[in-house]
């Protein structure tokens, strides 16, 4: 309200309390005559006010009626702010009814849910796949209606940087990907895809593997056994020529066979059902014994150090960690450089435990790191050729200590060495001397 309407107001009140003023002086009745000018003041003000609520209580279609001075100014305030609201809100649903169009139409299932964890709205794919109903299912909490074990603690957690697998809540021959977004207030927004191909598909490559490499054992067992004979006859009648051709077919074969062994491993890793480990295993044996047996692939020309709480005891199956240790320290003592040195050692990184293999080899450049536990993944072809390797040695390391709730962590600088970290949580492993004072 600007200067002008206010002047203008206080001058009406003027021309009523100026003459009022003057009479009651005369007549020697000024507080009567104050009274009865603020009383009309009043009555008028309540009036204005009355026609002012009732015009509010009303339809905002109508125009604002037609008041005097500030109140008139006031409603045509009103008014066209309520114009403005209802542009706005007009704008808001078109915007509304654009977006749901659009997310109807996408190939996979969309669902809106609130921070109280209720479906405030799905697409129909997302319907379809869930088994939710439309519009019934509104406003019911999601893991009321998707009863899931496995769901409900992948809801509940809300760490949703992995997407979750699970198979649809209705029909076990379709697989489901869910993938969680959060924004505003705890709301999340739900994405649901048909899996079920991809999924198909990932088992027949497994059972694949795992069969392709059973066939081709026998054959190659066979094989590298009349190999290591006829390497092994001293024959004068065999040419040079010859018994070189048989050590190298020798290795070739030895090599097909370690791949061969390699993906049978890594197959049962993937194919077989986590199952809960218990069984105790005291890690500095272990780690003392795949050390002597590493030191062997180069005789004296690598030092395995070992660093470990003689008492401490892991959580798991032993072969599996065996395995996996192994192929680290292996790796270690392969890369290394003469003379060099490989630290086994277990660290605290406050409540998780570190199993930590370093050495002082020739590194690995940074941009390899991310892909290393892919499978057949191979930094230099040359040297893996040279070493033997397969290329499945870390992704076994990384599907074994997936089993045990374990993670693998990767630092290289090229040319000073490189350190592989297996990360445990707590309920992995445990000292001896705290078990026995419980006891």
């Amino acid at each position: 309200m600007n200067d002008l309407n206010w002047r203008d107001e206080l001058g009406r009140i003027s021309l009523w309390l100026v003459p009022a003023t003057l009479i009651g002086l005369l007549t020697h009745t000024l507080p009567w005559c104050l009274l009865v000018v603020v009383g009309y003041f009043l009555y008028r003000s309540w009036r204005h006010l009355s026609l002012l609520q009732a015009w509010l209580d009303q339809s905002s279609q109508q125009e604002p009626p037609d008041l005097p001075g500030l109140w008139g100014q006031t409603a045509e305030l009103i008014y066209r702010q309520r114009l403005l609201d209802r542009q706005e809100r007009v704008r808001l649903r078109a915007t509304i009814s654009y977006f749901r169009e659009s997310v109807k139409s996408l190939p996979f299932g969309v669902a809106m849910i609130n921070s109280d964890g209720a479906i405030e709205w799905t697409n129909e794919t997302a319907t379809r796949l869930l088994g939710l109903r439309q519009p019934e299912d509104v406003g019911q909490q999601l893991v009321n209606l998707v009863r899931m074990p496995d769901f409900l603690r992948y809801f509940v957690a809300k760490d949703y940087s992995e997407p979750f697998l699970m198979m649809s809540p209705f029909n076990s021959q379709v697989r489901l990907r869910i993938n969680i977004t959060v924004f505003g207030r705890g709301n999340r927004l739900l994405f649901v895809q048909d899996h079920s191909r991809e999924y198909q598909l990932e088992e027949v490559r497994k059972h694949f593997v795992s069969n392709a490499s059973h066939e081709l054992r026998t054959p190659l067992t066979v094989i590298n056994g009349y190999l290591e004979t006829f390497v092994d006859l001293q024959d004068a009648s065999v040419s040079p020529r010859l018994q070189r051709a048989f050590e190298q077919m020798l290795v070739q074969s030895r090599r097909m066979m370690a791949l061969i062994n390699d993906l049978l491993a890594l197959s049962r890793l993937e194919t077989q059902p986590k199952t809960p480990h218990r069984e105790l295993i005291l890690l500095r044996p272990m780690l003392e014994s795949i050390a002597r047996e590493a030191e062997m692939i180069v005789p004296g020309e690598r030092q395995v150090i070992v660093n470990c709480d003689e008492h401490l005891q892991l959580v798991g199956e032993p072969g599996e960690l065996r395995s996996a240790i192994s192929n680290l320290v292996n790796n270690a003592v392969k890369y290394g450089k003469s003379g060099g040195h490989v630290w086994v050692s277990w660290l605290m990184q406050g409540e998780l435990g570190c199993l930590q293999i370093r050495d002082d080899g020739i590194g690995i450049d940074e941009k390899h790191l991310p892909h290393l536990t892919e499978r057949f993944y191979r930094v230099d072809e040359s040297r893996t050729v040279a070493t033997g390797g397969t290329g499945l040695g870390l992704a076994i390391v990384k599907h074994v200590l997936m089993r045990h709730n374990a993670t693998l962590k990767i630092d290289s600088i090229y040319g000073q060495g490189s350190t592989f970290t297996c990360v445990f949580p707590p309920q992995q492993f445990q000292c001896l001397l705290k078990t026995a004072s419980l006891v």
